[in-house]
């Protein structure tokens, strides 16, 4: 075992169980160690100004989300950092006043090069004063957003047939501060619509749920705490001697631990903004599906983008590939999408790597069914029992879920662990550990499917009872 490896990621825990914890993932250990507290006091003062407008004065409850986060980010980042926001913004804003598409993309893609790409970006950060641990973390967060939500407006400003929106409508979309790190992006005609809304009501039993959801996403990130002193996932990977020595299932079983814990901090995160955006009576985009549940690859998107959320999908994944039925504009919709996200992720190899074989995988699958829909397999299904095509269905199904698993792991870990999972599982594996992974992964595809058939059933019903 490396030993180095584990001293730089082990670190010290809870000394009275003797137990050291695993600190491999930089972001979640300063967000709930180090920056806790900060985080903890800037959204109690969001939640508690907000809740004293919208009793007082529920009217203008945007420009004190406005206000607040602006103050936040000051005092957060500095003054420099909220000029280069402030400049962006103002840039971008008066390409939308052009109400040209193209130009707001071509805009709004050299904004966001600019954050990505040196030596722009260095010079930019060399404006934030200070230094402290999540400060390239925060830069980033922030400023990759500022520019997908000036997009999101000039986008819609484009699409708006009488008159535009101004400057303080965009200021109060990207200075509310529960997404303006972190993300989500919610798209500014959504964000406008429910902010401008003056009459606050909750729905019947909205403030139960939003305390269960809170309780919740309190009790996953203490069990995420817990597992982290007993479970190394995270730093395991980094030592290929060692894991080279697991057995089939164990480094299958590792891959896979790695992403539903990605998963995990991905919905925390989510799930934690989506419930104070909630509290302020706003309807955010939903979490992630959880990757125990994806078995298609149309459906992991925008997953691999996790907080980028809704923003490509709609104004260019969507746009372009309108209903993903033709392979033409399919690719061009998955090219133009993973282009602007490897942007977004900041181009390196491993990032043109892993957006090279998402990309992949969804038109992949396309052309599978597309090839399974002529004849004469498209008569053959047709003649057979429902429950067949589905286990017909589940078998390639099972080997998507692995396809996932595999094309993700390369960016979570490395390129190395990520191949070395596929020679073991694949190859040397075959044909006791393969046979024996896709089978088991093929019954849990069958009861995900059975369960999806069941909800849609439900969701019919209840459409059936709407209408009469």
């Amino acid at each position: 075992m490396n030993r180095k490896a584990f001293r730089e990621a082990i670190k010290p825990g809870w000394h009275y169980f003797g137990r050291k914890m695993d600190t491999a993932d930089f972001e979640w250990a300063m967000w709930f160690s180090s920056f806790r507290n900060f985080i903890i006091f800037a959204l109690s003062g969001h939640v508690l100004f907000a809740k004293v407008c919208s009793m007082i004065v529920p009217q203008h409850r945007s420009v004190v989300y406005m206000l607040y986060g602006m103050l936040a980010v000051l005092g957060t980042m500095g003054t420099s950092y909220l000029m280069i926001i402030l400049t962006h913004c103002l840039v971008l804003y008066s390409v939308s006043l052009a109400k040209q598409k193209w130009l707001c993309f071509a805009a709004g893609l050299c904004s966001l090069a600019s954050f990505k790409l040196e030596p722009f970006s260095m010079w930019q950060n060399g404006f934030v004063t200070g230094t402290f641990d999540l400060q390239d973390v925060l830069f980033y967060g922030g400023s990759g957003f500022t520019v997908m939500r000036c997009m999101s407006l000039a986008l819609e400003n484009c699409e708006r047939q009488e008159g535009i929106y101004s400057i303080v409508d965009l200021l109060k979309y990207n200075f509310y501060l529960p997404f303006f790190f972190f993300g989500p992006v919610m798209t500014f005609d959504r964000f406008h619509a429910q902010v401008a809304t003056s009459e606050l009501r909750r729905k019947e039993n909205e403030m139960w749920s939003i305390r269960v959801q809170a309780l919740v996403h309190l009790g996953v990130i203490a069990a995420v705490d817990v597992f982290f002193h007993f479970f190394y996932i995270l730093t395991l990977p980094s030592d290929l001697k060692f894991v080279s020595r697991l057995s089939d299932w164990a480094l299958a079983g590792l891959a896979y631990s790695n992403l539903v814990y990605d998963w995990v901090k991905a919905a925390v995160m989510f799930g934690v903004i989506n419930t104070i955006s909630k509290l302020d009576h706003l309807d955010p985009p939903k979490p992630p599906k959880c990757i125990t549940m994806l078995y298609v690859f149309a459906e992991t998107f925008p997953t691999p983008a996790k907080t980028i959320a809704t923003a490509p999908p709609r104004y260019v994944y969507d746009h372009i590939g309108e209903d993903h039925n033709n392979i033409v504009k399919e690719l061009l919709a998955t090219v133009s999408t993973f282009a602007i996200t490897t942007l977004w992720l900041g181009p390196c190899e491993i990032v043109y790597i892993w957006s090279v074989c998402n990309c992949f995988g969804l038109n992949f699958e396309l052309w599978v069914q597309k090839f399974f829909q002529r004849a004469p397999f498209a008569s053959m299904e047709a003649s057979m029992p429902e429950a067949m095509s589905r286990r017909i269905r589940g078998i390639f199904g099972a080997a998507n879920f692995w396809a996932i698993i595999l094309y993700n792991i390369l960016a979570l870990n490395s390129l190395d662990f990520a191949l070395l999972v596929a020679k073991r599982i694949i190859l040397t594996g075959f044909p006791t550990s393969t046979l024996s992974i896709w089978f088991i992964t093929y019954c849990g595809v069958q009861l995900i499917k059975e369960r999806e058939r069941l909800q849609a059933i439900e969701e019919e019903k209840g459409d059936k009872e709407k209408t009469e």
